[in-house]
């Protein structure tokens, strides 16, 4: 090992740089160096060399006095730097955080012979200690000091960060009281009193619910007092809402003593009662989410919400992000640290599962950050049955915080008091820079997986050693009595009073039979009603006055003159200028844009937000355009007059998972703002299948849950290959049930423009589902007039306008893009016996409407539904489970097939044309 290597990082011309700034002015370099400087001036002086009218002539090598030999006090000097510095940096690796098993062994250890000292050496003073803020001190002192702060109960992982400022922030924390828990016997008692709460609770539901599935905390129990901690010091900081994610382990004890959750209802929850509503199925008690306002002890008021959850671990995380910023955009736009996302993780799935490297990712990002989040990871050493060593291979399960370079705070779930001060810590961090912070709450799982489950199989030395191990409360009410905090039986009484009150609720959830479950975060939705299909189908108003939509209209067609546009953009907006106010023929992203400006106008928000959005994927869209030298980005909306809601569009990172749930979050804390996330190509939708199938199209049947968001998926055969066609319409049908969601796909922009005006104009909110054009963003066919988006209405199914009833033979039913394909074969064969009806909304399916249709045309004995998917994707499943007289149609599509499309643009064209033909021609089924 290079003895000077830390020197070797930066040449002599940089030392000489910094050490003239230390001469001219000590106070202008950091603290470290300054403290570095004045020992290198001790050291020089003892050895007989001074500085010269401030100025250091630096030979080749800087540290060597006149004969050529490095003085021992100096050199003495620089060793301690190391050492301090080995400890910052790898302290971390020789903490007491494990407390039910021996830590690994790391090399180089922190021995004293590693930075060339030894025993000798500590008695000796050093003025390295001024590093550390204690003054020139014995290496003796300084070491105790670095194991004191380094190497108790708390592990820091700091070093890596970049920004001086916050290194110096953390070094100058650690140094308070040595990085060692200092509470008042009120806060003392107050962390006893949660944690005989954690405990109390997971032992009375472990003896009335026996073998039943809660997903106890005990071995993580700290994890109460530290959240109740959290809460409190937020809401005197100014935190005034408080958004959580966790999975199921110890979710149960979180809602009851923390969230003030009755435990009335989760002992009916437990019970396995019916619900009180039929209009839901529920889920199981440990999914729940809850909302509640809780007066903290210095009489604040905070609201605090824990956001359901599927068993899909980690997906909770996006959505309490996509809650968060919902919150600070409409009500602490000034101040975004007023709303405090925590999510609290598994120690195997932070490491396991990759939605969190997108969540991370995201928390600086524009559209995306949250003002710092605080993730907890409850560790227990262990997933399900795998060990930690089998679960990742870096060092540690929260290593996915060095991507954001955020700290890292390892610490012993036994040590209750240095648990809440590592909380306090990260909290602190929070408020003051606005970044995440990560505590690993190193603890244990004292049963299996769930209670019914036996850990010996898999891991029957660790558990050997969990059942003898002392539950943290205990050891902390020891620890109390010891120092003359609490006496005798003070813990009995504590337990024997809180069981009481938990008997007192049981009985009384038992006089009831039935359960009710709480909406989550009723207080955004007031006056918004849950509705089943028939209210769904109902007609909506959608139209807008014409003078609105050119108030819109003028704006958006319009650059600003006194900046320079690329030529492109230029023409572009004219011509868009052009289709309104001469020649009335408005296309698909006019139909959108003049959707989300009338929007504005009448008080809803817009956010839009997905890969290549601002654009379009495209190059139709352009709702932000850049001044050609300066970059500078215009969004022409937000000068539209009068406006009453904000338009906010945000080109994402490249992920679907995390973007869907963080959009999805953001609708539900958001009803009035139409919230689009769109896909790059409807194909990519499947990366964020999770979202889809556990909350999109399920989260009212679970947790009375309503969304809004809307889903646009490009959608449509055009010979770009197996992954730029299709938009898995067969999917979303799939799990379309009675009322869940809304599915359509538009041919004309006037049906666009008033499907996503009536997403906002209706008093419920359900996901939309568009599959959206490629070709047709710019076909000659595919346009509307102002008065079709000023007095219209959406269309569930439009009939064929130009059929003659009497002379048709053939009715084809389709949707969206493929419908242009059949009208260009019928008018170049002038079929006139065939008739196109296109169905605009696939869900709920407009049966009436078809029927009445189809009984027009009495003349129709060739009824086909046609697609241009294979057999088993598309829509034709769906038409036969929802609509009976599709058992009778002819179908006409491509044949059964495992991928969507051909990847060759010659099979693609045959296959394609193949099916435009048997639509024409019966003979060929």
């Amino acid at each position: 090992m290079d003895r000077f290597s830390f020197l070797n990082a930066a040449n002599t011309a940089y030392f000489a740089d910094l050490y003239d700034q230390y001469l001219r002015n000590p106070d202008s370099i950091e603290p470290s160096w300054r403290a570095f400087f004045q020992g290198f001036d001790f050291g020089m002086e003892e050895s007989g060399v001074t500085a010269n009218n401030n100025e250091v002539q630096f030979q080749a090598n800087p540290l060597e006095n006149q004969n050529g030999e490095i003085p021992q006090s100096v050199l003495k000097e620089f060793e301690v730097v190391r050492l301090i510095d080995g400890y910052r940096t790898r302290g971390h690796l020789f903490t007491k955080t494990n407390p039910v098993r021996d830590r690994r062994k790391y090399t180089p250890t922190l021995e004293l012979q590693n930075f060339g000292l030894s025993e000798q050496d500590l008695d000796v003073k050093f003025s390295a200690g001024e590093i550390l803020g204690i003054g020139a001190a014995t290496l003796r002192e300084i070491v105790d000091h670095l194991e004191t702060i380094y190497c108790h109960s708390i592990g820091v992982e700091y070093m890596y960060i970049r920004k001086p400022e916050e290194i110096e922030w953390i070094q100058k924390k650690l140094n308070i009281n040595d990085n060692q828990p200092k509470f008042s016997n009120e806060e003392k008692k107050q962390i006893l009193s949660k944690l005989n709460q954690a405990i109390s609770f997971e032992s009375f539901l472990h003896t009335k619910y026996v073998g039943q599935k809660r997903f106890s905390l005990e071995g993580n129990e700290s994890l109460i007092p530290a959240l109740d901690a959290i809460i409190e010091k937020a809401a005197d900081l100014g935190v005034k809402d408080f958004v959580m994610g966790m999975a199921h382990r110890g979710r149960l004890n979180t809602l009851t003593n923390i969230f003030g959750k009755s435990a009335k209802q989760i002992f009916s929850e437990f019970d396995g009662k019916d619900y009180e509503q039929d209009i839901f199925d529920g889920d199981v008690k440990y999914h729940l989410g809850w909302t509640s306002c809780r007066t903290t002890n210095s009489g604040k008021e905070i609201n605090i919400n824990i956001a359901p959850n599927p068993s899909h671990l980690e997906t909770v995380g996006a959505v309490v992000e996509g809650i968060s910023r919902a919150k600070q955009d409409r009500r602490y736009k000034d101040d975004i640290s007023k709303v405090l996302p925590i999510i609290v993780h598994g120690d195997a799935a932070i490491a396991g599962q990759g939605l969190v490297y997108e969540i991370v990712q995201m928390a600086q990002l524009e559209g995306y950050k949250t003002g710092g989040t605080i993730h907890i990871v409850v560790n227990n050493q262990i997933g399900f049955t795998t060990n930690y060593l089998d679960g990742r291979s870096s060092t540690y399960c929260t290593d996915v915080a060095k991507v954001t370079l955020s700290p890292v705070l390892h610490v012993n779930a036994d040590d209750a008091e240095a648990v809440v001060h590592a909380v306090l810590f990260a909290l602190d961090f929070r408020m003051h820079f606005g970044r995440d912070v990560f505590i690993d709450l190193l603890g244990y799982r004292k049963y299996g997986h769930n209670e019914g489950d036996e850990p010996r199989f898999t891991q029957p030395k660790l558990y050997k050693a969990i059942a003898k191990h002392e539950n943290s409360r205990d050891i902390y009410a020891e620890e109390l009595l010891k120092s003359g905090v609490i006496e005798e039986g003070y813990v009995k009484k504590l337990e024997e009073e809180y069981k009481a009150k938990l008997e007192e609720e049981l009985e009384d959830s038992r006089k009831e039979d039935t359960t009710k479950i709480t909406p989550f975060m009723q207080d955004e939705w007031e006056g918004f009603e849950n509705v089943q299909e028939d209210v769904m189908m109902e007609a909506v108003d959608t139209t807008v006055s014409l003078d609105k939509l050119t108030e819109v209209a003028e704006v958006i067609t319009k650059l600003p003159k006194d900046k320079k546009f690329l030529r492109k953009i230029a023409k572009l907006i004219e011509a868009r200028h052009t289709m309104f106010f001469d020649t009335n023929k408005l296309d698909w992203a006019m139909a959108e844009l003049l959707a989300y400006g009338t929007l504005m106008q009448e008080g809803y928000s817009v956010r839009m937000s997905g890969q290549d959005v601002e654009r379009g994927t495209f190059s139709h869209r352009h709702a932000v355009v850049k001044v050609e030298e300066s970059e500078e980005e215009i969004i022409l909306h937000n000068s539209i007059p009068d406006k009453k809601g904000d338009f906010h569009i945000y080109n994402s990172l490249l992920s679907e998972y995390g973007v869907v749930g963080f959009d999805y979050g953001y609708a539900m804390a958001s009803p009035q703002t139409l919230t689009i996330w769109e896909a790059q190509f409807g194909d990519f939708v499947n990366g964020a299948q999770i979202m889809i199938d556990q909350y999109i199209s399920a989260a009212e049947d679970k947790w009375k849950l309503q969304n809004g968001l809307v889903m646009l998926l490009p959608h449509g055969y055009e010979g770009q290959g197996a992954e730029h066609s299709s938009g898995r319409m067969e999917r979303f049908l799939q799990l379309c049930a009675t009322d869940n969601m809304f599915v359509a796909d538009c041919t004309t922009p006037a049906n666009m423009f008033h499907l996503l005006r009536k997403q906002m104009k209706v008093n419920y909110r359900k996901p939309l589902i568009i599959f959206t054009p490629k070709s047709l963003l710019r076909h000659p066919k595919v346009i509307s007039t102002k008065e079709e988006f000023a007095n219209g209405s959406f269309q569930t199914v439009i009939d064929d306008s130009e059929a003659n009833v009497d002379n048709i033979k053939t009715l084809v039913f389709c949707t969206g893009k493929f419908y242009y394909d059949l009208l260009d074969e019928r008018e170049k064969n002038e079929r006139n016996d065939v008739a196109l009806v296109r169905v605009e909304q696939l869900f709920p399916l407009p049966s009436t409407k078809m029927k009445e249709i189809m009984a027009k045309y009495k003349n129709a004995d060739d009824l086909v539904w046609a697609q241009e998917e294979p057999r088993n994707m598309g829509a034709y499943s769906h038409m036969l489970l929802h609509f009976d007289e599709a058992k009778n149609f002819r179908v006409c599509s491509r044949r059964f097939y495992g991928s969507p499309a051909a990847g060759s643009s010659v099979r693609y064209k045959k296959r394609h044309e193949k099916v435009i033909e048997s639509v024409f021609d019966k003979t060929m089924n």
